[in-house]
C-alpha cells in the first residue's frame, strides 16, 4: 500500500506541470485608444520638446545688430550715414531742380518778349537773379564792350564779336551747371562702392562665425545661424544705401541734361538776336 501510495503521488505530480505547460496562456486585454485632444497634446509636447532641444528662440532684426562684432558694426555705421546723406540729397535736388527749371522757364517768356538787345537788357533788369541771367549778364556785358571799342557795327568783327559772347556765356553756363551737380560725385561713390562695403562686413562676419564653430566645436545651425544672419545683414544694407543712391543721381543727371539743352538753347537765340541788332546797325 506504501508502494502504491508513492507511484501515485509522483504520476500526480509530473502531470501537473505538463498540463500547466500546454494550458493556452489568455489574450491580454486591448489598450484603450487616445482622444484626438490627447493625440493633439503629445504633438505640441514633442513640438516643444524638439524647439528647447534645438534652442530655438525668436530672432528680431535688433538682436542681429547688437550682437554684431566690431568691424561689422563699423561697417553698418557707415552705409547708414551714406544712406540719410543719400536721402536728404534727394530733397534737395528735388528742390534746387525745380526752382532752377521754373526760373529758365519765367526767364524765357520774358525774354522772348524783347525784340532788341536794349529792350532785352531792360527786361531781364527787373528779373530775379538766375543762372540763366547770369548768363545773359555776361554775354551783355560782352556786347557792350564791343560797342566801347567801336566794333559792333563793323562787318569783319562780327565773328570775333560772336566768338567773345559765346564763350563768355558758356563760362557763366558750366558754373551754373556745376552748382546744380554739386554731390554728384558724392552720390556715384555711394552707388558703386556701398555694396562691396556690406560686402566687406559680410565676408569678415562669415569668418568670425566660422571661428565661433571651430571654438565650440559643434556645427548645430542654432548656434552658427545669428552670427551668419547678422553678417548677411552687411550686405543687405549696403544695398539700401546704394540703391537710392543711383536712383537719385539718375533723377539728378536727367534734369541736369535738361537745364543744359534750355541754356544752350537762350544762348543760340541770344547771339541770333546780336547778331540781328549789328545787321540792323550797318545798315
Amino acid at each position: 500500500m506504501t508502494l502504491m501510495n508513492s507511484l501515485l503521488m509522483f504520476a500526480q505530480q509530473a502531470a501537473a506541470p505538463a498540463t500547466t505547460a500546454g494550458a493556452t496562456p489568455a489574450p491580454p486585454a486591448p489598450a484603450a485608444a487616445p482622444s484626438a485632444q490627447e493625440l493633439e497634446a503629445m504633438k505640441n509636447r514633442g513640438a516643444e520638446a524638439a524647439a528647447e532641444a534645438a534652442g530655438q528662440h525668436d530672432v528680431s532684426l535688433w538682436d542681429l545688430v547688437t550682437k554684431l562684432n566690431e568691424v561689422e558694426l563699423g561697417v553698418m555705421i557707415i552705409l547708414a550715414v551714406c544712406a540719410v546723406y543719400a536721402v536728404a540729397l534727394l530733397f534737395e535736388k528735388i528742390y534746387v531742380m525745380r526752382k532752377a527749371s521754373g526760373q529758365t522757364k519765367d526767364f524765357l517768356a520774358a525774354y522772348r518778349k524783347a525784340n532788341s538787345v536794349e529792350e532785352a537788357e531792360a527786361i531781364v533788369r527787373k528779373m530775379p537773379a538766375s543762372g540763366i541771367k547770369s548768363m545773359f549778364d555776361a554775354g551783355m556785358a560782352e556786347v557792350r564792350r564791343t560797342q566801347d571799342l567801336g566794333l559792333y557795327t563793323m562787318r569783319d568783327a562780327r565773328d570775333h564779336t560772336m566768338q567773345r559772347v559765346q564763350s563768355a556765356m558758356n563760362t557763366r553756363q558750366n558754373e551754373h551747371l556745376e552748382d546744380l551737380g554739386s554731390s554728384m560725385t558724392f552720390l556715384a561713390s555711394i552707388g558703386a562702392n556701398a555694396p562691396f562695403i556690406g560686402l566687406f562686413g559680410t565676408v569678415w562676419g562669415i569668418m568670425v562665425a566660422f571661428v565661433g564653430i571651430a571654438e565650440s566645436q559643434t556645427t548645430s545651425l542654432a548656434v552658427v545661424a545669428p552670427g551668419i544672419a547678422g553678417a548677411l545683414l552687411a550686405t543687405a544694407a549696403g544695398l539700401v544705401a546704394a540703391i537710392p543712391a543711383v536712383l537719385i543721381y539718375n533723377f539728378a543727371a536727367k534734369q541736369i541734361s535738361k537745364q543744359a539743352s534750355k541754356l544752350d538753347d537762350f544762348a543760340s537765340e541770344f547771339i541770333a538776336l546780336v547778331s540781328r541788332d549789328m545787321d540792323r546797325r550797318a545798315g
